[in-house]
Order: structure tokens, then C-alpha cells, then sequence
């Protein structure tokens, strides 16, 4: 599933076997990483020359690239889960990632479409996603699409993203 867009950006479903896909996906990932958003530290040695075929092996991840010519210019990593309040799948966006030459042309927007299709494809009930409160220009793309802060009961607010490492 390959689109041409109005302005010339191609946005295609990674095909992880590809080897022009696999590169753009670390090198976004990487450049994402860098960015303060991302942490601010590049991706270890490890997810660099793992991240690939780990995502390949698991078959409830796909991943959405944006190129400009033959740039790579934005990425979407999405890992599937379950709801069992909808007794369905859901579609977790775990990274998104726009190149900053390419950010405000709406590059996040359109590989987000494509995530849609495919979610939908997968006969999910919704898509989930975490954003730092910071990401302004995030939030904006995000509700500007339909996305909205994760309630059940008003009265009980809105859900909070916690982590907690491993080692």
C-alpha cells in the first residue's frame, strides 16, 4: 500500500525485508532519538542493528514511511494490542517521527491516514497514542484528527501514561 500525495511525498507501509525501508526506518528512528522529543540520545548500537528484524518478528507490528524522492523524511511505529472492554484489536502509535526540513507540511498527518487504514484493515476499535504535554505542535496534529484524551468517568479524569523499566 504505496500513496502519492498532492505534494509529491510517497507514503508506503515498511516492507521490513526491504532493505531501502530498513534503513530509513532506523535512520528516522535514530534522528528521532537525537531530538530532544525523542531523549535527546541517539539509539544504542543494539537497536540499530536489532531494531529491524525484531519488529519483522513480531507480527502485530507495522510501521508507515513518508519519502520525498528517495528521502526518507517521516516514520510511524505502531504495535497492535487488544481491548477488552471492545473485545478487538487496538493500534498503539508508538513513534511518530517528521524530519524537521519537512514538519508543517502536514507529513504526520498523512502517514497517520495511512495507520487508520491499516488499523482498520485489522478490525481495530481505535488508535492509542502517548505525547510528551510539551509537544505542542504534536497535540495540535493530534486533535486536529480526531485524537482526544483518554477518560471513562469525568469525574475520574483523564488517563496518565506510566512507566516502569525493567532490567
Amino acid at each position: 500500500m504505496t500513496a502519492i500525495t498532492a505534494s509529491g511525498l510517497r507514503i508506503s507501509r515498511a516492507d521490513y525485508r526491504d532493505p531501502v525501508h530498513a534503513g530509513a526506518l532506523v535512520f528516522l528512528l535514530d534522528a528521532y532519538a537525537r531530538d530532544m522529543a525523542g531523549g535527546g540520545h541517539p539509539l544504542s548500537e543494539f537497536a540499530k542493528n536489532h531494531l529491524v528484524a525484531e519488529l519483522a518478528a513480531r507480527p502485530q507490528a507495522f510501521s508507515v514511511l513518508a519519502f520525498d524522492g528517495a528521502q526518507p523524511v517521516g516514520l510511524v511505529n505502531c504495535i497492535e494490542g487488544f481491548s477488552t472492554f471492545a473485545c478487538r484489536p487496538l493500534v498503539n502509535v508508538h513513534d511518530v517521527v517528521v524530519l524537521a526540513s519537512h514538519r508543517g507540511r502536514r507529513v504526520g498527518e498523512q502517514m497517520l491516514a495511512q495507520v487508520e487504514e491499516i488499523a482498520k484493515e485489522r478490525g481495530a476499535c481505535k488508535l492509542t497514542l502517548e505525547v510528551l504535554q510539551g509537544n505542542a505542535s504534536a497535540i495540535k496534529l493530534y486533535e486536529r484528527i480526531g485524537f482526544a484524551g483518554y477518560q471513562l468517568d469525568p469525574s475520574l479524569g483523564q488517563a496518565q501514561f506510566l512507566q516502569k523499566w525493567l532490567e
